[in-house]
């Protein structure tokens, strides 16, 4: 497998950066890339130091690097035309071609994808992640009307982190419910949850996925064993079922993918940041 060396280079947090070049990376399966991240490339001094390393990385290497870029300034730009690497530029590919389409020159302002300019979307944000942490896995239930979505499923299924990622990215309001023995036992829908049914969504996985995550937590006892496992996932999948409740496999999907199924699926708006 060959090995190539993939920077990241922003005058930000490179979120931007790592998140497209991430994308592309993934459709070449014959290659490894050590990934490294080089953020707040702020002024033309570290501008040309960073230049200077990916050069350093080249000649020791006897691969040019892949450089992936977000730098907004042309200035911070310009040393780049020398760098001993694939130089790609993601704001000078793009943003020419909007220049001519808008008939507007670009700000070129620095931090407007993930800075605090919007306040408003930002703190709604945090208040969804506030929301997501008090109302996790069932420890807070009397104000589930304010929740957007509430992810049902038995342990370990998902429902936590999918609930932070939906909050974080997006500023919806998720809670969780882990479905426990008792409910899963009667087959009926916990009373707390009776009331806002239209707000479910369930999340199943297959049992040998479901049975290694939790021996990673829990090695001994039943709580891994694949005959509580099987009954578990059997039992929730024929609550969603019995209840009309929307769920999905998580056993192949990321956090990224299963919060765009449920957004999806359930036609909540996307409260992302207003231009």
């Amino acid at each position: 497998m060959t090995r190539r060396t993939v920077f990241f280079v922003s005058d930000q947090t490179g979120v931007t950066a790592e998140t497209l070049g991430h994308s592309l990376l993934t459709q070449f399966d014959s290659h490894h890339f050590d990934r490294v991240t080089l953020p707040f490339v702020d002024s033309i001094d570290k501008a040309h130091d960073v230049v200077a390393r990916i050069n350093a990385t080249a000649a020791e290497q006897g691969a040019p690097p892949i450089v992936f870029s977000t730098l907004v300034q042309d200035e911070f730009r310009e040393p780049f035309r020398q760098v001993s690497g694939l130089f790609l530029d993601f704001f000078a590919t793009f943003l020419a071609p909007l220049e001519r389409e808008l008939q507007e020159e670009s700000s070129h302002a620095v931090g407007r994808a993930h800075g605090m300019h919007d306040l408003g979307a930002y703190d709604q944000r945090i208040e969804a992640t506030n929301f997501a942490l008090n109302y996790d896995d069932g420890t807070r239930t009397r104000d589930y009307e304010r929740a957007d979505v509430i992810l049902i499923g038995v342990s370990r299924s998902g429902k936590t982190p999918t609930c932070l990622y939906l909050a974080l990215s997006y500023g919806i309001f998720a809670a969780n419910y882990p479905l426990a023995d008792d409910e899963l036992d009667t087959g009926k829908l916990p009373d707390i949850l009776a009331g806002c049914r239209d707000k479910l969504f369930g999340l199943t996985i297959a049992p040998a996925r479901l049975r290694q995550i939790r021996k990673e937590r829990r090695s001994v006892g039943r709580y891994a064993s694949a005959q509580q496992v099987n009954f578990e996932l059997r039992a929730a999948e024929g609550l969603y079922r019995r209840y009309q409740v929307p769920y999905i496999d998580t056993t192949q999907l990321s956090i990224e993918e299963i919060a765009s199924t449920i957004l999806d699926r359930t036609g909540i708006e996307r409260r992302t940041r207003k231009l």
